[in-house]
């Protein structure tokens, strides 16, 4: 009975898995968890809207732990920095998480969040190369882009590390490997937060069976991706390829809803 509810999804559901695959493997190599990109790709798939955040946060959660548990073993966090940028983060995502929205609503906020994540992308070449090139940044500033990265992560469903990265890169936050372990541990515990809101949001809804296939495939995905690095991916070259697609998306929710 398993299997065959097992190989009927899969056989429904191919492309989207191919896709989610293909978008934890990418976004894995240079931090990111996909949040957006799954999103885009779920929106696209008509699966129902109740759904798309809560899928989406917990395929986050399946590609950046490893991520996360790598950076730690080889001792790239350095947590007085980090610490402050999830204080406050953690619980607006929950809160953003646990508000009701409307189709709507949920909707356009993920259109122009999207473009807005599209563009981040695009412009984002900032890279520190050498320790003279740090700035300085207070510990009210890393709560600040925290906490207002974290809300409007946990209200659209994804993690908000395609948000604080370019971020920490425009602002010489540290070198590119510290931002993007940063920003795994940033992805990680918000879509925790997120997720846990939405579940007590009376909207909750997910598809359990397509969902653990999804979050086996990422994990596969995941694992991949984040031992790559950046060995055969320019980020550049794939954060150019992804704004694009983004934009795409996002223009064609903006023109549907508004």
């Amino acid at each position: 009975m398993y299997f065959e509810v097992f190989s009927g999804i899969v056989s429904s559901y191919w492309l989207l898995i191919l896709l989610f695959f293909v978008i934890a493997v990418l976004y894995s190599s240079v931090g990111f968890g996909g949040g957006s990109g799954y999103l885009a790709v779920l929106v696209l798939s008509g699966i129902a809207y109740t759904q798309i955040r809560s899928t989406a946060l917990l395929c986050n959660i399946a590609v950046v732990t490893g991520n996360v548990f790598l950076c730690y073993r080889r001792g790239i966090y350095r947590w007085k920095k980090v610490l402050p940028l999830v204080f406050f983060s953690v619980p607006l995502s929950f809160l953003g998480g646990f508000l009701k929205i409307s189709e709507s609503l949920f909707f356009i906020l993920l259109g122009f969040t999207l473009l807005f994540a599209s563009v981040l992308m695009w412009i984002s070449k900032h890279v520190v190369r050498q320790k003279s090139d740090i700035k300085k940044t207070s510990i009210i500033k890393n709560v600040s882009y925290g906490g207002v990265i974290g809300f409007f992560s946990g209200m659209v469903g994804i993690g908000g590390g395609i948000f604080l990265a370019p971020l920490l890169h425009f602002t010489h936050w540290d070198f590119p490997k510290k931002i993007a372990a940063t920003a795994s541990l940033f992805i990680l515990v918000n879509s925790v937060s997120g997720l846990a809101g939405q579940y007590f949001n009376p909207n909750f809804e997910i598809d359990w069976w397509l969902t653990l296939i999804l979050l086996i495939t990422v994990f596969l995905g995941g694992q991949i991706g984040s031992r790559l690095s950046h060995r055969f991916f320019s980020p550049i070259l794939l954060k150019r390829i992804t704004a694009i697609l983004i934009a795409f998306v996002s223009v064609q929710i903006l023109k549907t809803h508004l």
